[in-house]
């Protein structure tokens, strides 16, 4: 293979090999290939007709962009001062994240302040669940209570399809988010996975140890499994809804899908998280999908056939590791580690920087391993989407390579 002209970027390798295609290189730090994409010029035309979408939209497709777009999980919430002072007022979080004009005002809080790519609704995992008729509580020092839990068949009869007329306040908050924010960033929704929700309805509340749910996959499996398909149903259509209202983007979070063996995780979530993309493919196939679990070092390869956009790393993966092993046909999003925001501002500008280097300059959505910590300083998250916004892929990948140094390449 010949290799005409070439530049090196960071992990990356584009060599041009014919007039219509350019060869993408990946490499490990030793110098050994990892993997090739062929992008062809109608291929990248095509998805430079999409640049007046949102940069994160964008991103979630593996569109050819000029930096990476970003926000923040847990973007709005007690880090804020502003955030504080509505909490005060309004100290119930279910009135807060369930009335309309306090998710929207929530919601455009870190927009208002640090422009974000990513716009997310102020909400809860569990917020769909009294329209699926389970009830629940939230203490704001225990966090959510399910006073019934459902652990047997006859807790399952309490269970009915979901009533999106109960979620309008959801539907209603992304359609004003949408109007408020335009194309200036991306509006996102976001469910939990059916694992995940399961393990509230299951254990009646937060659990460490997720004895009881674990131990139904054995002594009520049916139970569990039917369980976990009303969930799929029901968050399938969630999802659908909160599209059509004005969600460009969606996250899952299968948030305790990392406390599983990768074996169990594979019999008990992939399958439900499976059906959710392919129900929302039919109604919405343009509409990119982000799975994220915590806790997900061991799981990427098993992640990679939900079928979704995009999958986020936790920043206990290593950034160049965890595209090495996803491959090219996935996207990727994350993952500096929260408590860089805790940092001299150098050092977080060194790692935003490392972290995106190692993503390469296509299909990533930069964003921390996980939410925002409490106590994390205001200036410290506008600085993070400060750098960001100066980022510049050709300046980032600019480095050159010699011949010499291509030669292990081409023996391919």
């Amino acid at each position: 293979m010949q290799l005409s002209s070439t530049s090196l970027r960071s992990g990356f390798l584009t060599a041009a090999i014919s007039p219509d295609s350019s060869l993408r290189l990946g490499f490990l730090q030793n110098g050994k290939s990892r993997s090739i994409r062929v992008v062809s010029r109608k291929q990248r035309s095509a998805r430079a007709s999409l640049s007046s979408e949102p940069l994160l939209v964008q991103a979630a497709r593996g569109n050819i962009i000029g930096r990476p777009p970003a926000w923040m999980m847990r973007q709005a919430g007690r880090y804020m001062a502003v955030y504080r002072k509505l909490a005060e007022k309004y100290p119930s979080f279910r009135e807060r994240s369930e009335t309309i004009d306090l998710i929207v005002e929530i919601s455009l809080q870190p927009w208002r302040a640090f422009q974000p790519d990513g716009v997310i609704i102020f909400s809860d995992i569990l917020t769909p669940l009294p329209a699926l008729g389970v009830p629940f509580e939230i203490d704001e020092v225990k966090g959510p209570i399910i006073q019934s839990p459902i652990r047997d068949e006859e807790g399952l009869k309490c269970l009915h399809p979901i009533d999106l007329e109960k979620l309008q306040f959801v539907g209603k908050s992304l359609t004003i988010l949408r109007g408020e924010v335009g194309e200036r960033a991306a509006v996102l929704g976001f469910v939990g996975a059916p694992w995940t929700i399961a393990t509230y309805i299951v254990e009646g509340g937060t659990t460490r140890t997720y004895t009881t749910i674990k131990s139904m996959c054995h002594t009520a499996p049916h139970v569990l499994k039917a369980l976990l398909s009303h969930l799929t149903q029901g968050i399938s259509e969630y999802i659908i809804f909160q599209i059509k209202s004005g969600a460009q983007c969606i996250q899952i979070f299968d948030s305790w899908g990392g406390q599983l063996p990768p074996n169990v995780w594979e019999e008990w979530s992939k399958p439900y998280i499976e059906q959710i993309v392919n129900s929302v493919r039919k109604d919405c196939p343009e509409t990119p999908l982000v799975l994220y679990i915590n806790g997900n070092g061991v799981l990427l390869e098993h992640m990679i056939g939900t079928g979704v956009d995009v999958i986020g790393l936790d920043w206990t993966v290593e950034m160049a590791d965890g595209r090495r092993r996803l491959g090219n046909n996935v996207n990727v999003q994350g993952n500096v580690d929260p408590a860089y925001l805790f940092s001299p501002f150098s050092v977080l500008t060194d790692e935003i920087h490392r972290v995106v280097k190692c993503a390469g300059r296509v299909g990533h959505i930069l964003n921390l391993g996980h939410g925002v910590l409490a106590n994390t300083p205001e200036k410290a998250v506008a600085h993070f989407f400060d750098i960001v916004r100066s980022l510049s892929y050709d300046t980032l990948f600019e480095d050159d390579v010699t011949t010499k140094e291509l030669e292990p390449l081409t023996q391919l």
